[in-house]
């Protein structure tokens, strides 16, 4: 953590982060926000000779015109925190704090519950990626193991050979917002993921650290090729227009689980 802060305020960055943790946080998300204002920083600094930190936020709040409200007042959540931090810490009048911009908190966005039908038209969609061969296995396998057990698109995509034990029916989900867990899944999927086995097997190497999903590199699958061939595969099924933030995401798979599981 010490190399990872370099702009003029990397100290107190590096300061904030510890204790943050110290209380027990991942703050793994909120790192990766803080790093990217510490580099807007370095630049702003050299390019603002009597610049000021209050001043500096808002402009790097606002640096991206064209990002969502939502995710610029998560970014802005972040800064918040920091500051308090910095206001604890720091000699009474001595931090300027910000006006902050008022943002939504919450997204706009309203989930795609996605029916057996749908589900099952995907799944018929998958089977016509013909290039390469494996392509067609790799997703259907993709989509089975998302709808079954209800796991992330990113865990999914993560998995590694040893975490998935098809005999058991059960899969390791490795650190994910500072927890790991098992899943356990039905019989029908591990009938499923075993021929998915057998493709990998004679398209890539199957070592027990090798990534369970690989694409055309043979080593990953790339979330944005996942997400580029999802969208695809949405809009091929009549599920999602052209254009706009509308219609179901690979995310939307969990809901579907959650939905279908209770009812």
């Amino acid at each position: 953590m010490t190399n990872i802060f370099q702009g003029p305020r990397a100290a107190e960055l590096r300061a904030f982060l510890q204790f943050k943790r110290g209380l027990g946080y991942g703050y793994m998300r909120a790192e990766f926000t803080l790093r990217e204002f510490d580099r807007f920083l370095i630049q702003y600094a050299a390019e603002n000779r009597r610049w000021k930190l209050d001043q500096a936020a808002l402009a790097w709040l606002s640096s991206k015109p064209g990002r969502k409200p939502i995710s610029v007042s998560a970014d802005a959540a972040v800064l918040r925190q920091f500051y308090r931090y910095l206001c604890r810490s720091s000699e009474p009048g001595t931090v300027a704090e910000p006006i902050w911009p008022h943002l939504p908190t919450e997204s706009s966005f309203l989930p795609y519950a996605l029916s057996e039908k749908e589900v099952l038209h995907l799944l018929g969609l998958c089977a016509n990626l013909k290039r390469p061969s494996f392509r067609a296995a790799l997703y259907r396998a993709l989509v089975l193991i998302m709808y079954c057990t209800g796991i992330r698109f990113g865990e999914a995509l993560r998995l590694r050979m040893r975490d998935v034990d098809t005999r058991s029916a059960v899969l390791f989900i490795d650190t994910f917002k500072g927890r790991s867990r098992w899943v356990p899944f039905h019989r029908s999927l591990s009938r499923e993921l075993d021929r998915y086995l057998a493709a990998r097997l004679a398209y890539a190497p199957s070592n027990v650290g090798a990534r369970f999903f690989v694409g055309a590199n043979l080593s990953r699958l790339p979330v944005e090729t996942a997400s580029r061939t999802f969208r695809r595969l949405f809009k091929l099924a009549g599920l999602k227009p052209e254009r706009g933030r509308i219609g179901p995401r690979p995310y939307d798979l969990r809901h579907a689980f959650a939905v279908h599981r209770l009812s």
